[in-house]
C-alpha cells in the first residue's frame, strides 16, 4: 500500500490538472480522479511492481475519459413524422421480394446456389468457398456474377425502373408460377 500512497502523492496534482482540463467541469474531473484512485486501489498489489506508476495512472485516466465521452454523446430527439418518410422510400425495394422467388428459380443452379447460400441464408463467403472447394476470390467472383445476373433478370422480368439516382422507384410484381 506504501507504493500506492507514494505514487499518488507524487502525481495527484498533475493528474487532477490533466483530468479537469479534459472533463466538462472541475467536478467531473474530480470524480474521474477519484475513480482513478479507486482503480489503483483495486489492483492486486496497488501500484507496486510497476516500472512507471505515473504511466499507469495516466493510462487509467485516459481510459476513463474515453468511457465518459462514449456515454455522454449528445442525443437529439427526432420529430414524430420522421419515421414515416423512410418507409415510403424503402417500399419499392422491399416489394421486390415478391418477384424474387420466381426470378431466382429462373436462374442457373450455380447462381441460385450462390445467392441462396450467401445472401438469403447468410453463409459467409469464406464458408461458401470451402463448401465448394473454391478459393475465396473465386467464390466472391462467382457470387458477384450471380448478383449481376439476378439484377438483370429482376430488371427485365419485374419491369424494374430506376430514378435519376439509380434507386428502384417502381416495378411490376410477378407471382411465382404454381
Amino acid at each position: 500500500m506504501r507504493c500506492l500512497t507514494d505514487a499518488w502523492n507524487a502525481h495527484e496534482a498533475e493528474l487532477r490538472r490533466f483530468l479537469r482540463h479534459r472533463a466538462r467541469s472541475e467536478a467531473e474531473g474530480d470524480d474521474l480522479l477519484q475513480e482513478v484512485f479507486l482503480r489503483a486501489m483495486r489492483r492486486p498489489n496497488g501500484l507496486c511492481g510497476l516500472d512507471s506508476p505515473r504511466a499507469w495512472l495516466f493510462h487509467a485516466a485516459r481510459n476513463l475519459l474515453i468511457d465518459r465521452l462514449r456515454l455522454a454523446k449528445d442525443q437529439v430527439p427526432l420529430p414524430d413524422d420522421l419515421a414515416a418518410e423512410p418507409e415510403a422510400v424503402l417500399a419499392p425495394v422491399d416489394g421486390l421480394a415478391q418477384c424474387l422467388p420466381r426470378v431466382l428459380a429462373e436462374l442457373a443452379a450455380e447462381d441460385r446456389d450462390a445467392i441462396t447460400c450467401c445472401d438469403i441464408e447468410g453463409m459467409s463467403q469464406k464458408d461458401y468457398a470451402a463448401r465448394l472447394g473454391l478459393s475465396l476470390p473465386g467464390a466472391k467472383s462467382r457470387l458477384q456474377r450471380a448478383r449481376k445476373r439476378l439484377k438483370a433478370r429482376l430488371t427485365v422480368a419485374c419491369q424494374v425502373t430506376f430514378d435519376a439516382d439509380g434507386v428502384v422507384c417502381c416495378f411490376v410484381p410477378r407471382q411465382p408460377e404454381a
